[in-house]
């Protein structure tokens, strides 16, 4: 199952197994279980403190179990981990095996001092981005709490239970047999969301802190890189954000960051948090900004309010909030985003296998993601607003190529049609004759660019009629010692590297700012 250079590297991870381990399989005669006994059976090879059994009476077939010696459970996957699941697969046996976490210790006392139990199924895709990040914080909450169990499903090969749940995102998580969220959630995320104590307490717990010199809020590649200018200067420096890596960690390939020929956004997001770290910065995340309040007085602090009831106070503040999808804004969009209005064409994408999606938006973003949909849906109808195709030619021609997809340009979407339960078609309008046609449709895919995540800013400093945040060449916004960067802001081409330049310029900023509000030093001669 695996070669030769994977066997290596997973023996030299294994080393690091202080507790013996288990590995409990239930499996049946099909080509996924035989394929789940060759992983198994190639992960036990690698370690003499991992023993294999094939007597598991799971319902899920095929399935296995990472469980310590003479425990009774333990984490459990249901279908093959692999793909972007590898990782967590990994890291649940070393997790079990005692290899101690990379988690702050107050996140682990938290979990472990969790009241009640919680049974968790979350539902993935072998090529989503997002769903390690869950899959991998479940895991580690099952592992550090009895009461706490997971199970990790494939949902391509558990198509019927996943068609039965009505589950039409990825990751999907049930929490008790009842829906408990959607999309990437790291684990502060969702202990925030299952401990419901947890919000007073971090609201009492950040308002206590210190004033920063300069508080970064927002933690994409912008962020980050004023986070790391600000700490090199020595002075307190701090990060909120909901999520750290922002967009980033929605996005698959990366192969324009200078230096860096190939890597994906998660990875690079864990590269950023973690140089950001080195620096000691004070990375506070699951908190969502919703104001700033000026200064009441020169030399007096900002104070960012938080959606926790929490309050950060600051010097200077850099805001590198970040953009999200931008929506057709058509009725019926809402009513079923994540049952079958979709942004994420590699997470979501295998669950509409032999299926109709359209993609709307013929940029390169929305004819790559119908191009990669094409291989995996039974057909594929790409739709633009305006009278041609707007992404490189080498995109439309291989779209053009594909002999499951169709184009159709010069098209306004007008609604989205379901059933109560999941997307049934798409109407669009002719924009030339004016007719209006409707689409039978499983699935629709949105990739029509971004929006700033700036609303909480209206009113306090100037944002363009589009939301962006106005700044001059020295990312200075019309608040004094605010600053801004990245994909929020006025600066073109939103780009990773260029929001990392201006998150650094941005920080720059800051701390000469900082300098020359200082008061003069009192001298014998001014004295005198």
């Amino acid at each position: 199952m695996l070669d030769d250079s994977l066997k290596g590297q997973l023996k030299a991870y294994l080393a690091r197994v202080t507790a013996p381990l288990e590995l409990v399989a239930t499996l049946d005669d099909s080509a996924t279980s035989q394929e789940m006994r060759g992983l198994l059976e190639d992960i036990a090879a690698q370690s003499d403190k991992i023993a294999l059994r094939f007597d598991g009476q799971d319902t899920r077939k095929p399935s296995f179990e990472i469980r310590r010696a003479g425990a009774d459970h333990g984490v459990r996957f249901a279908g093959l981990p692999m793909g972007h699941e590898f990782t967590s697969l990994v890291l649940a046996l070393l997790q079990t095996g005692g290899y101690p976490p990379k988690v702050e210790p107050e996140v682990i006392e938290q979990i472990k001092a969790l009241p009640g139990d919680y049974h968790f199924v979350t539902y993935f895709s072998q090529s989503c981005q997002n769903c390690p990040d869950v899959v991998q914080a479940l895991n580690l909450m099952a592992i550090l709490n009895p009461h706490i169990t997971h199970v990790a499903v494939d949902g391509a090969t558990f198509q019927a239970e996943v068609e039965a749940n009505k589950v039409m995102a990825v990751p999907t998580v049930l929490l008790n047999g009842v829906e408990f969220g959607q999309g990437r959630m790291d684990i502060e995320q969702i202990l925030a969301k299952v401990d419901t104590g947890a919000a007073a307490r971090d609201a009492e717990r950040l308002s206590a802190k210190e004033a920063f010199d300069v508080l970064i809020v927002g933690a994409g590649p912008a962020g980050a890189a004023a986070a790391v200018y600000a700490a090199r200067k020595g002075i307190r420096t701090g990060v909120v954000a909901d999520r750290f890596g922002g967009q980033v960690l929605d996005t698959v390939g990366i192969e324009n960051f200078i230096s860096v020929q190939h890597t994906e956004g998660p990875k690079l997001a864990a590269a950023l948090e973690a140089h950001t770290r080195e620096y000691g910065v004070d990375i506070i995340k699951a908190q969502t900004a919703t104001a700033i309040v000026p200064p009441t007085q020169k030399g007096g602090l900002f104070e960012v309010e938080l959606a926790s009831g929490g309050v950060l106070r600051a010097k200077t503040l850099v805001l590198s909030p970040g953009a999200r999808w931008r929506h057709m804004n058509v009725p019926g969009e809402a009513e079923y985003r994540n049952k079958g209005v979709a942004y994420c064409p590699h997470c979501d994408g295998p669950l509409f296998k032999g299926k109709r999606v359209a993609v709307i938006g013929g940029g390169n973003s929305g004819v790559e993601a119908a191009i990669d949909l094409a291989g995996i849906v039974g057909h594929v109808t790409l739709i633009e607003f305006d009278n041609q195709l707007r992404a490189d030619a080498v995109l439309q021609a291989k779209l053009k190529s594909l002999p499951n997809a169709d184009i159709i340009v010069s098209a306004k979407s007008t609604e989205v049609h379901g059933d109560g339960e999941k997307v049934t078609g798409l109407s669009y309008e002719d924009r030339v004759s004016g007719a209006a046609h409707l689409l039978e449709l499983d699935g629709i895919f949105v990739q029509i660019g971004l929006v700033p995540n700036s609303e909480w800013l209206k009113g306090t400093l100037n944002l363009t009629p589009r939301g962006e945040i106005e700044v001059d060449a020295r990312c200075e916004t019309s608040l004094p010692g605010v600053f801004a960067a990245g994909d929020a802001t006025t600066v073109p081409y939103k780009q990773i590297i260029i929001a990392a330049g201006e998150g650094a310029k941005a920080a720059l900023s800051a701390f000469d700012y900082l300098i020359r509000q200082a008061p003069a030093p009192v001298t014998a001669e001014a004295v005198a």
